[in-house]
């Protein structure tokens, strides 16, 4: 029984400061029954607000719940939401508007997190047969479709020992969850960007909760963690190749699997993405006979399995990465890769709904494993055993950081870059602006001569 008291004490506002003296947060301090309570705010205007609630309680002889400080008035019970329950609604409510990928990556990261939300690990099925119940579960496509005995056992266990949403707000509940965002299942570290995508599925989540009003204010803000570095991944150096190299795998792409050879020109030459690349089709070729050409990119096939999208077919069109639907872009076609596609479409043809390159089955989209191992084999004929076991093109993406590294060393400008690549000039400057072989060379000799 949720035990209240009418003994509230409520002080003056207080602020924070730095070392520099500047104000960092207000903090709200009352006592309820001679225990001390605090909130902070980053600003005086909530703060004040906050205080007048509890002011405006106190004064009506409200009483005041002396587990959490709060009056009744300001506490809503999350007895009967769990966060299991939380959480499916809070995916039902971002399906619509989110990509599959993005679908995916929210419930990757809520899995993990609802593990850490559980009352016990005491007769809990095997963490592989958890994490699993949790992704169908928190997907709205597979969550009421028919599961195998152990996914359904899974599921009921999950349901009765999920803790309430508001314990969140208990420091030692919010600890054991932060801390299990850092580790996989199979017990080793999670990678930063996981790490990142974790702590900010956390982070939009609580943001629900104090939306629908099942945490008062955000308990992160009351909690002192490490913070982990959000700097985006930059292109390591050691992985583009220079303009000899690309040229140098593209021949052996083209002795062994001929016709993937454009495949892999369209990421050299042109940037594009895997799933823009796939998705390119005869109509979106402006290309003279010989010379300088372009391609006009409509949507994408990101690779994805059907559970994730709206059709609920895998690998659906899509709109292009960072765009609006029925917002393309245009990219130039260099002669050497205009060469290339006209030599594709002179032996291979196109799909009867003229995409340039097919996939094993049935004609389908290319997959990934497919053009993987012929990159694979590419790597393994063109470099010697200490390169190919190097980060050197070790994977057909890097041939796209090549390209933007080779468009910016040439000295064409970031803007107009970042159109071509299609993303913004912030992860233009901070990703993609590495220098090919001989580009350090040459600052530094630059260097050399200056001081001179």
């Amino acid at each position: 029984m949720t035990e209240t008291t009418y003994d509230v004490r409520i002080w003056k506002m207080q602020t924070r400061k730095n070392t520099k003296g500047k104000v960092t947060s207000y903090r709200v301090r009352w006592e309820v029954s001679a225990q001390d309570c605090h909130k902070s705010f980053k600003n005086s205007a909530q703060a004040e607000s906050f205080r007048s609630e509890l002011l405006s309680a106190a004064r009506k002889g409200e009483a005041f719940i002396i587990e959490t400080g709060l009056p009744v008035s300001m506490t809503r019970s999350t007895e009967d939401m769990s966060w299991f329950k939380f959480a499916c609604e809070y995916m039902d409510m971002k399906w619509r508007d989110a990509s599959p990928g993005h679908r995916k990556n929210t419930v990757d990261s809520l899995a993990p997190i609802s593990a850490a939300m559980l009352t016990t690990n005491r007769g809990a099925p095997e963490p592989k047969v958890l994490n699993k119940a949790f992704r169908r579960a928190f997907n709205p496509v597979t969550r009421d479709s028919e599961h195998p005995p152990e996914i359904r056992h899974a599921l009921k266990w999950i349901a009765a020992h999920s803790r309430s949403v508001g314990d969140l707000s208990k420091p030692d509940v919010l600890r054991s969850v932060l801390a299990a965002l850092d580790v996989n299942l199979n017990g080793y570290r999670a990678a930063p960007d996981t790490v990142r995508l974790r702590r900010t599925t956390l982070t939009n989540a609580i943001h629900y909760a104090i939306e629908r009003k099942f945490l008062i204010g955000n308990p992160l803000n009351e909690v002192k963690i490490r913070r982990n570095s959000t700097n985006l991944r930059q292109v390591d150096r050691r992985s583009v190749a220079n303009p000899v190299q690309a040229r140098t795998l593209l021949q052996a792409v083209a002795n062994r699997t001929p016709h993937l050879t454009a495949f892999f020109g369209l990421m050299y030459f042109a940037a594009l993405r895997p799933e823009e690349a796939t998705n390119l089709r005869k109509r979106n070729l402006s290309l003279p006979q010989n010379g300088w050409g372009e391609l006009h990119l409509e949507r994408s096939t990101p690779e994805i399995s059907g559970e994730w999208t709206d059709s609920r077919t895998a690998s659906e069109e899509r709109s292009l990465k960072h765009r609006d639907d029925d917002i393309g872009r245009i990219v130039p076609c260099p002669p050497e890769l205009t060469a290339h596609l006209h030599n594709h479409l002179a032996i291979y043809g196109t799909a009867p709904d003229g995409r340039l390159f097919l996939g094993k089955r049935n004609g389908g989209r290319l997959g990934s494993s497919v053009y993987g191992r012929a990159w694979a084999n590419a790597r393994a004929d063109a470099f010697t055993d200490e390169v190919a076991a190097s980060p050197l093109a070790k994977r057909p993406y890097d041939l796209r950081h090549a390209a933007v590294s080779t468009w910016l060393n040439a000295g064409v400008e970031p803007t107009r870059v970042a159109e071509w690549a299609g993303h913004s000039v912030h992860v233009l400057l901070r990703v993609y602006a590495k220098c090919l072989d001989g580009g350090e060379q040459e600052a530094r000799s630059r260097i050399d001569r200056a001081l001179r």
